[in-house]
């Protein structure tokens, strides 16, 4: 005897839909999920943008209104048009600091895996090397870069290594907390399994640090270009350091603003690369917000 709810054959064979595919069409398909993420992601955005949009606005308003002089502090549409016309010469004097950036980041990204490899290896490096590297950070940039200049001349190996020395330690001080957080269940199995030092750091410590990883990076990354600009100010024939301090040199703030408006640029493009390679680097990561999002989504 059917039940109630049991769908009958004959409305099968019509191909009528029954409680259980109507409660199996509930789960929502890729595609939905997919704008559902994009939908997602523009609401967390909409804030940042709004109040963006808001400062552009009091401060276009205040400087129009205020009686405040285009040489003291221009309105942001005379900063953008003042951009556009300049634009030659701002995108001349930004890829030698777009090359500093890059160039100054990957050897700081390549020093900072290895070190804190050896410090995985070695317990007792870590205790000889930390104190010189939190050393490092108390130098003020303003006071080296100079010298650095001075020892290496103004090319542009002084800027990859004051590129390096500002992102380097917040990367490897992820690392190794990452290396430490490995869980030892999963190292004491590889163990018994047979697996080696080395193969435990890449099976089990490396994927386990990761996220702290990621997390170090992206604060690396939004010191970068500020690094490459506070290089030029000390000496280099181009660059967006170098357009700044003539821009203030002679009495032309908007230049200014329109150069620093192009470094911010820079940083947050380079921070966006970062968040879009942990996603593609982490895929187990996004497996497993999918996860969590599915149940609920499928419920009737």
């Amino acid at each position: 005897m059917r039940g109630r709810d049991a769908p009958s054959p004959i409305s099968q064979e019509r191909g009528e839909p029954s409680a259980i595919g109507e409660s199996r069409g509930a789960v929502q398909s890729p595609p939905l999920r997919g704008r559902s993420a994009l939908t997602s992601a523009l609401a967390k955005l909409a804030p940042a943008a709004l109040a963006f949009a808001l400062l552009l606005i009091a401060w276009e308003l205040y400087a129009r209104l205020g009686g405040i002089a285009p040489t003291v502090l221009p309105a942001p549409s005379r900063v953008l048009t003042q951009a556009w016309e300049n634009r030659a010469a701002l995108a001349d004097n930004t890829l030698p600091t777009i090359r500093a950036t890059l160039a100054g980041f990957a050897c700081s990204l390549l020093a900072a895996f290895i070190l804190s490899a050896l410090v995985d290896f070695l317990p007792r490096l870590r205790r000889a090397m930390f104190p010189l590297l939190i050393a490092s950070q108390t130098l003020p940039l303003v006071a080296i870069a100079p010298l650095v200049v001075l020892w290496f001349g103004f090319g542009l190996l002084p800027k990859i290594l004051l590129v390096a020395l500002v992102t380097f330690f917040p990367m490897i001080v992820a690392l190794v907390e990452g290396y430490a957080a490995t869980s030892t269940e999963i190292s004491q199995m590889l163990a018994a399994m047979g697996a080696g030092r080395w193969r435990i750091f890449w099976l089990a410590r490396l994927p386990s640090a990761l996220p702290y990883f990621f997390a170090g990076l992206r604060i690396s990354i939004t010191y970068a270009v500020v690094g490459a600009i506070f290089a030029e100010y000390a000496g280099a024939a181009k660059g967006l350091g170098i357009y700044m301090l003539s821009a203030k040199n002679n009495f032309r703030p908007d230049l200014v603003l329109a150069a620093v408006a192009v470094s911010s640029a820079l940083t947050l493009a380079l921070f966006g690369l970062a968040v879009l390679v942990q996603h593609f680097a982490m895929p187990w990561e996004r497996a497993g917000r999918d996860s969590k999002v599915e149940p609920s989504e499928g419920r009737p």
